[in-house]
């Protein structure tokens, strides 16, 4: 039974003129994804499908959680083939969940495969889908130029040495790959792994690190090296950006408690981050980079499988972002001396659109169309609901024409479909505008748009 059609999410004639005409077959830009750049450069091949849609996939995980299935056929020891057997399982049983239109949708863009997904079918898929994964049409390079990729950008600590990146500019690939310098882990002097992540970057820096002048000199450092290595892109995983300012002198005591291993007070905490963030920031903006927060989420809740198991493992949910003061007034702080660079604020809580919403509006400025940017629907916003109220609450408090469009933040180098996903909904959600009249039918000037969205703004905001 098909049913994935070529007027898949397309409810109204709008909206498929809108989508074969202008959305279909536009290359992707993906400024935002976790792909592990050494299998770029090694073009590997997968030798089953498992080990390509399920190895790494947490939203799967939780959705086979939900329904019964043991942790040995999800995480566990149980072979690739029976564990494709569960999901097979399950999938049936995920209507209405964005797995169910993301993984049939996956099989039929990657694989040709329309039929549904199911306990029946999972032999034959799973031997069908890891026979196609063993050619050479078929390795990590040859599935993104199947999916029209034109810039990918993947995310790295400050401490790794971009080897794999440096191969794949070496090499005659044709896909710009870059990456985004992400620092998480020098901002969070709390983090039980802080001295640790100190340690690894004087070693890569070769500073030695005494003081909190030192981490800045090792930092700035790393930023030069990315910088010199293409990077024009940071991005950051917070709960919610501070703003406690204190001084040079009160920082750096704060810095030599925490060498000593002396507890933190909150407050301290909040300055430290405040600081740190604020250098970077303008680190960022010096070499005229684009930053990314992505803010809200609450993360590693069952404290004992995350002990077991570690982190991004389907342990994490929604977070209430409470305070928006201090994320205004550090923008402000970085505003007053011209330092705010090209930013992109991502929202876990629907609760906060609005909020986002309204609060780029207040840091855009003639310089840069669009320049601060409210960021695609995230993490388990990225589905039919999330993305349509997303669209929704720009074009009503913002400019749904300078958006950036959508990203996969996935791991996995089947999930380039999530772009094809996002320009259905906004092709369906701007044709039922034209549909009842709230839109003029002018193709030209509402395909632009489109056009616009799903490529052209990305492309001219990363300068791809």
């Amino acid at each position: 039974m098909r049913f994935i059609t070529d007027d898949f999410l397309l409810d109204n004639e709008p909206a498929k003129r809108l989508y074969h005409d202008h959305a279909y077959g536009l290359p992707i830009i993906d400024y935002h994804n976790h792909l592990p750049p050494e299998e770029i450069a090694d073009d590997k091949s997968y030798e089953n499908i498992s080990e390509i849609w399920l190895s790494d996939d947490h939203y799967k995980w939780r959705a086979m959680r939900t329904l019964g299935i043991s942790e040995n056929y999800i995480t566990g020891n149980a072979s690739p083939r029976e564990k494709f057997r569960k999901y097979a399982e399950c999938l049936p049983y995920l209507i209405r969940n964005p797995l169910y239109h993301w993984s049939h949708l996956e099989l039929l863009r990657y694989f040709g495969i329309s039929d549904l997904l199911n306990a029946r079918n999972a032999n034959s898929i799973y031997e069908q889908t890891s026979e196609l994964l063993q050619q050479k049409e078929n390795t990590t390079k040859e599935l993104l130029k199947k999916m029209n990729v034109e810039f990918l950008c993947t995310t790295e600590s400050p401490t790794n040495n971009l080897e794999h990146h440096k191969r794949i500019k070496n090499s005659s690939f044709e896909i710009e790959v870059s990456t985004a310098f992400r620092p998480d882990s020098f901002v969070s002097i709390d983090s039980n792994t802080f001295l640790d992540s100190l340690s690894s970057i004087e070693k890569c820096s070769n500073i030695s690190i005494e003081s909190f002048q030192d981490l800045k000199d090792a930092l700035l450092s790393r930023i030069n090296y990315f910088h010199e290595n293409g990077c024009r892109i940071s991005d950051h995983g917070l709960n919610f950006i501070p703003f406690k300012p204190a001084s040079d002198a009160l920082i750096q005591q704060i810095f030599s408690k925490r060498l000593k291993g002396a507890h933190l007070s909150q407050l301290e905490v909040l300055q430290y981050k405040t600081i740190i963030l604020l250098f970077l920031s303008r680190e960022y903006h010096r070499l005229s980079w684009v930053q990314q927060f992505h803010l809200g989420a609450y993360r590693n809740a069952n404290t004992r499988m995350y002990k077991l198991m570690g982190k991004d493992k389907g342990w994490d949910s929604i977070g209430n972002y409470t305070d928006v003061q201090s994320l205004m007034s550090f923008f402000d702080q970085l505003n007053k001396s011209d330092q705010l660079t090209k930013t992109i604020i991502y929202n876990c809580n629907p609760a906060d659109n609005s909020v986002m919403a309204t609060l780029i509006g207040n840091f855009n400025n003639s310089t840069v169309r669009g320049k601060v940017q409210w960021g695609a629907s995230w993490w388990f916003l990225d589905q039919i609901d999330g993305i349509s109220d997303h669209l929704n609450t720009l074009s009503s408090i913002g400019i749904l024409s300078t958006f950036i469009g959508m990203l996969t933040d996935s791991r996995s180098f089947l999930s380039f479909t999530r772009h094809e996903y996002f320009r259905r909904i906004l092709c369906n959600l701007l044709g039922k505008d034209i549909e009842m009249s709230h839109l003029p039918q002018d193709y030209d000037l509402i395909g632009k748009i489109v056009k616009d969205i799903c490529y052209l703004n990305a492309k001219n905001y990363f300068n791809v």
